[in-house]
């Protein structure tokens, strides 16, 4: 007998792009059967699909657990019912914090959950190393180890490549040693083209989730990188590019950073399928780029396809394809949500070794005041511009007043001040254009991807009020405007991510982000936006705990121009 008969469904095959009426039979954590309605033997459950279509659970070939702000339990509570039945994370943000122990942590604390939870050995421990402080390195003797745990599938994206291009020893050492091991490399490396590219992929690396040009998407499929498309690089002109190929390329749909807040408003994977449509990618090639591809690039060949023999991650959609509206989700054979809710209980509050990792003793009294040794004056400094749309920066400039020793920044630009957290004493900062701020600040310990104390602010008031709420919380996001705390999102696991249930971490993060936009912050992902100025392996200039970072020429930037009058 059978466990569970899904009946009266239409599966749609991954395969063929055909959708046939047929019933699924389920027995232990397997497919037993697709077969014609009716027929196949008894079944203890059966589950009425009303003709809904049967899909393969989804699989995320590249994501963080950590930027959901939730611990492993709790994301895959909270993402099951989305649809998504395996995820690779690559935990590289608490073991930037807290080295092999977090990686154990991680590991075991999603091994427990429904969800498939493989993992990816960070690659860059820190992300730059000789131009920032993590609390935690990983050389390739480490990354090797690692590379041998139960439950890890990859060599996490491999950020660094302005090293790898360059022949660096440490990076070529720590990609040996995961190619020796046979395991899947993953990429990063925005904008690689030409000679540099085949530089980068004749190590074996052979993916990429970054946003690109839609030449360059192009280029790198056309040499057999596996593209991996999260919601920034699903652009119309780049689904146009790639559909203009004799050929639609493999395809990844990705979701790679996505917060709490914006799984329970807008989805996971079910809202990247939705964006690609959207952009104009038929939606039988966006199901593929779910399930198939996915599961290909992972070598998790017992899944990605309704077919007999394949493990029983299963959804159920409501409407049409392309609305990729999920209803009914099992997992390993085991119904995990139904109606867009998980069909368990929320897992409780986790014990964890990460409490008082923020190594801060308060705020100075002179915090914010911007010492320089010029005379009085007018000075040009070197400044960071953001934009709204992606984590791009790049070099600006900055006339400001100097008076005894003293940079009178406030009322004429923002400020991002960076100061390590891991037991060091450095602090760096450096003027921020772009956006049109009130008098605010945004303070975190989130921050890419050596996780020091990053403060932005207009007003050194309100950076002063959103520190001392993230140092009282023991790390988390808190936004202060007129001085005042209006917005805090605790997070005591290492700082990066929250034990509390889910729906409040949601709703936390949910005003974290109304009030940057109050603010002024306005940006499509306004964590990632901020979380990532301290991200030294990301174009093209960022800062960190030790100063500016020229990212493409992996070089000091000056921060004093010159003297203007």
């Amino acid at each position: 007998m059978h466990d569970i008969r899904i009946s009266a469904g239409r599966v749609v095959s991954v395969f063929t792009g055909e959708t046939f009426t047929a019933d699924v039979l389920v027995t232990g954590e397997e497919i037993s059967g697709v077969v014609p309605p009716g027929t196949g033997g008894a079944a203890a459950e059966t589950v009425d699909a009303a003709g809904r279509l049967i899909v393969p659970g989804f699989v995320d070939a590249h994501m963080h657990v950590e930027s959901s702000f939730l611990t492993p339990a709790a994301f895959a509570w909270l993402t099951l019912p989305r649809g998504t039945t395996s995820v690779l994370a690559d935990p590289h943000e608490i073991v930037n914090v807290a080295g092999r122990t977090a990686m154990r942590w991680m590991i075991d604390a999603g091994r427990g959950t429904p969800q498939t939870q493989l993992w990816g050995v960070p690659s860059c421990v820190p992300a730059l190393a000789g131009f920032e402080h993590s609390g935690a390195h990983l050389d390739a003797g480490d990354v090797d180890e690692l590379l041998g745990w139960d439950g890890v599938q990859a060599l996490a994206e491999v950020m660094d490549y302005r090293a790898v291009v360059s022949g660096d020893p440490r990076m070529h050492a720590i990609i040996e040693a995961a190619r020796s091991r046979g395991t899947v490399l993953d990429g990063h490396c925005p904008g690689l083209t030409g000679e540099e590219l085949s530089r980068y992929m004749a190590t074996g690396i052979d993916s990429d989730h970054t946003k690109n040009s839609p030449q360059v998407v192009v280029e790198k499929a056309r040499l057999g990188m596996t593209v991996m498309l999260q919601e920034k690089c699903l652009e119309p002109e780049v689904v146009r590019a790639l559909l203009d190929l004799p050929r639609l390329p493999p395809l990844c749909l990705v979701t790679d950073d996505l917060a709490a807040d914006h799984i329970t408003g807008s989805g996971h994977l079910d809202h990247i399928a939705r964006t690609a449509v959207a952009a104009g990618l038929p939606a039988l090639d966006v199901l593929r780029a779910l399930t198939w591809t996915p599961a290909q690039r992972l070598r998790l060949l017992d899944r990605g396809v309704v077919a007999p023999g394949k493990r029983a991650d299963l959804v159920l959609l409501d409407g049409p394809l392309e609305d990729f509206a999920v209803d009914t989700v099992l997992a390993g054979g085991r119904i995990v949500a139904t109606g867009g809710q998980a069909a368990y209980e929320e897992p409780r509050a986790v014990t964890h070794p990460f409490a008082g990792s923020v190594h801060v003793r308060g705020v100075p009294e002179d915090e914010y005041r911007w010492r320089v040794d010029l005379p009085d004056g007018r000075h040009r400094f070197r400044g960071l511009r953001v934009n709204p749309v992606d984590t791009y920066t790049e070099p600006a400039e900055v006339e400001l007043a100097v008076t005894g020793g003293v940079v009178e920044w406030e009322g004429h630009t923002a400020l991002c001040w960076v100061r390590n957290r891991h037991g060091r004493d450095h602090t760096a900062c450096v003027p921020v254009t772009g956006m049109e701020l009130g008098d605010g600040a945004v303070t975190t310990t989130y921050a890419h991807d050596s996780h020091n104390l990053v403060t932005l602010g207009s007003a050194r008031a309100s950076m002063r009020a959103a520190t001392e709420a993230v140092l009282a919380d023991d790390g988390g996001v808190a936004v202060a405007r007129d001085g005042v705390v209006t917005a805090r999102l605790p997070l005591g696991v290492g700082g990066v991510m929250s034990d509390g249930p889910a729906a409040e971490v949601a709703e936390a993060s949910r005003r974290v982000r109304a009030e940057l936009g109050a603010w002024g912050w306005r940006h499509r992902n306004p964590f990632m936006s901020v979380s990532t100025l301290t991200l030294a392996v990301s174009p093209t200039m960022k800062i960190t705990d030790l100063g500016l970072v020229d990212v493409l020429a992996r070089d000091w930037t000056p921060q004093i121009l010159d003297c203007c009058h």
